[in-house]
């Protein structure tokens, strides 16, 4: 089988993959949620014309010009209004947020008033009609669009769902991705290891990439190198519901790498199998009914390289999300040598200089060597059969932070 251009990989990969089903979720539940449907309000807000400052309810024309003598005839604090009318030469005392009194067409602060005594006040500095008032609608109408459909729920549209009076919201339902991890040398977390096993750190990884992208991940641990043992962890899979499965190595062509004819054998589809990408040329897509099926190369940096370039947008597509890859122009801070037919994704640290961004790659590229990705902050992508490159010349990263 041919190896596939990554952009073909891509293209094909997000072929039909469009938003799940809504569901409708509290507010509170709603927090970095994308919305299924706009949000238009159930009410005006404010409701009412109110005081925006503590002070005192008037009529404007009887403060234009001072010294000026009002009775204070009541008090109108948030949550009750005063129900007469503000006649002439008359005061009502007035918090914020309360409605403003008929008859009223100002708010004096109570800074700009002096108490007299005797249920009496003197105003000492003029305020004009309507000064120190939110006028009713002032923020919203009943029946405006306030929130749009696709819209990434943040603080403020929570905040502005909720004035609206809507408890809850309707969301694009989160992609849910089950992680199967497989090798018989791989011990989780914490284990005591034998001579011959290693410690299973790709699905942290993975998980993270899907998360990052409001996805939920559901980790299935570990499966030993038997196709029972994988197949097993298959069906949980599917039996959780799962919108995605991704299995992490055993996806190559050595005896041991089992995935490709367990999920052929439980009616997987192949859609492509070996990239044209270093790291990453194992990796295998299919189709398992609706469940998309990725099978990440075993080798920890070119798992989490082909859960940026592939998993991250089909997990930001299936949950309604606008992701980009963040690639910027840059310069070389080293010089790199041909390529060959691969596209080429070359850890590097990535930093500004003299108003530009140098990318400077580190000298060794063993795709087991995490601590290295961990450094990194943007990976040089160079494409297939590019020329050798000196220092200072332009090239294209791909940012990671």
């Amino acid at each position: 089988m041919a190896l596939v251009p990554v952009a073909e990989a891509l293209e094909r990969l997000l072929d039909g993959a469009a938003p799940l089903a809504s569901e409708s979720v509290s507010l509170f539940d709603a927090v970095d949620r994308v919305l299924a449907e706009q949000v238009a309000a159930l009410r005006t807000q404010p409701p009412f014309n109110a005081s925006a400052m503590d002070g005192y309810a008037v009529r404007a024309a009887e403060v234009a010009s001072l010294p000026s003598k009002l009775s204070v005839i009541g008090m109108a604090p948030a949550g009750r209004g005063f129900e007469g009318t503000v006649g002439e030469r008359q005061a009502v005392r007035i918090f914020t947020g309360a409605p403003l009194p008929e008859g009223a067409d100002t708010i004096v602060i109570q800074e700009n008033v002096r108490d007299l005594g005797g249920g009496e006040i003197e105003v000492i500095e003029p305020t004009a009609e309507w000064r120190n008032i939110r006028r009713i609608g002032l923020d919203f109408s009943k029946g405006d669009v306030l929130l749009e459909k696709g819209r990434l729920l943040d603080a403020a549209a929570l905040s502005l769902a909720a004035s609206a009076n809507h408890p809850k919201v309707s969301v694009v339902r989160r992609p849910l991705v089950a992680i199967i991890a497989t090798g018989d040398e791989l011990l989780p977390p914490g284990s005591d290891l034998g001579p011959d096993q290693i410690i299973s750190s790709n699905a942290y990884g993975v998980a993270a990439a899907a998360q990052s992208v409001g996805a939920r991940a559901l980790d299935l641990g570990i499966a030993a190198d038997r196709k029972d043992a994988i197949a097993a962890l298959v069906k949980k899979a599917v039996a959780a519901g799962a919108d995605v499965i991704v299995t992490l190595g055993g996806a190559s062509v050595g005896d041991h790498d089992l995935i490709h004819d367990v999920l052929t054998g439980e009616g997987m589809t192949l859609g492509f199998w070996k990239i044209a990408m270093r790291p990453g040329k194992p990796l295998m897509f299919g189709r398992l009914g609706d469940i998309r099926c990725i099978g990440l190369p075993g080798n920890p940096v070119a798992s989490l390289v082909c859960s940026q370039l592939f998993l991250k947008p089909l997990l930001a597509r299936l949950g309604g999300r606008d992701h980009r890859q963040d690639i910027r122009s840059a310069r070389l801070g080293a010089a790199m040598p041909a390529n060959d037919l691969r596209q080429d994704y070359v850890r590097s640290v990535v930093r500004e200089d003299d108003g530009g961004l140098v990318a400077t790659p580190f000298s060794i590229q063993d795709s087991s060597m995490l601590r290295m990705l961990a450094d990194a902050n943007g990976l040089i992508v160079r494409a297939p059969f590019a020329p050798a490159s000196a220092a200072g010349d332009s090239c294209s990263v791909l940012m990671l932070r």
